[in-house]
C-alpha cells in the first residue's frame, strides 16, 4: 500500500494515520466509555473498571483467517466486573461499527463449570428464568435469548429441557441493533443505560448462577 514512498515518508504517513485514529476514534471512545461507566456505578457500586479494562484491541486475529485485513472496522467494549478479560461475566457489550451499533448483554464465553451452574439455576427455578427472558421490556429492547445449542444435554437436565428448551444453549445472551446516528446524538449514554437497566435482571440471574 505504501510502495513507491521512501521509508521516511512511510513513517510520516503511518504517524499521521495513528494520530488521526487516536483523535477521531480512540480518545473520544474512551471519554464516552468513562461517562457510561460512571453512570452504571450509580446503580452498581461493585463495578470497578476503567475504560482501558473494557476496550478490546482494534487489531484483528488473522492467524486462522483468509481475510488478512489487520484492523477491525468496529470498536468494542465489554463492561463488567472484569471487563474485556473475561467475557463469561454478564455485563454490557458494545460494538460500534460503520453500519450499525450492537448492544449485547448476558453470558457468552462461559466455561463448562459455569454452564453447568447456569443450567442448575434454570432447573431450580424454571419459571423465574422464563419470566426474565419473556419480560415485555426485554423482548421489546433485545428480542429473544441467543446462543449456540448442544444437540445433546446431560441426563440431569433432560426433564427440564421438556419444559424449557433454552436450557440446551451453551451461551445465554441478548442482542439489540441500533442505527449509527445514535453515536453522534446527545442522548447516547442515556439510551444505553436504558438497555443496561432492561438487561440487569437477566444479568443478575446469570451472575448469581455462575458464582455457585
Amino acid at each position: 500500500m505504501l510502495q513507491g514512498f521512501s521509508k521516511k515518508q512511510q513513517q510520516r504517513m503511518v504517524s499521521r494515520k495513528q494520530k488521526r485514529y487516536e483523535t477521531s476514534v480512540k480518545n473520544p471512545f474512551a471519554i464516552f466509555l468513562k461517562d457510561l461507566i460512571e453512570e452504571i456505578k450509580k446503580f452498581d457500586a461493585e463495578l470497578n473498571v476503567e475504560p482501558k479494562d473494557c476496550i478490546a484491541r482494534i487489531n484483528r486475529d488473522i492467524r486462522f483467517s483468509k481475510d488478512k485485513t489487520p484492523y477491525n472496522l468496529h470498536y468494542t467494549a465489554f463492561i463488567s466486573g472484569k471487563g474485556n478479560k473475561d467475557k463469561s461475566i454478564p455485563g454490557l457489550y458494545l460494538r460500534f461499527g460503520v453500519e450499525e451499533i450492537d448492544i449485547m448483554a448476558g453470558c457468552y464465553g462461559v466455561s463448562d463449570t459455569q454452564l453447568f451452574n447456569m443450567r442448575n439455576a434454570i432447573k431450580s427455578d424454571t419459571q423465574k428464568f422464563k419470566d426474565l427472558y419473556s419480560n415485555d421490556k426485554l423482548v421489546s429492547k433485545f428480542g429473544s435469548i441467543q446462543g449456540e445449542e448442544h444437540k445433546r444435554i446431560p441426563k440431569e437436565f433432560q426433564e427440564t429441557f421438556e419444559a424449557e428448551p433454552l436450557i440446551a444453549k451453551k451461551q445465554f445472551y441478548v442482542v439489540a441493533m441500533r442505527e449509527t446516528e445514535l453515536l453522534t446524538s446527545n442522548h447516547l449514554v442515556k439510551e444505553l443505560m436504558e438497555y443496561w437497566h432492561t438487561a440487569k435482571p437477566l444479568n443478575d440471574f446469570l451472575t448469581e448462577a455462575i458464582k455457585k
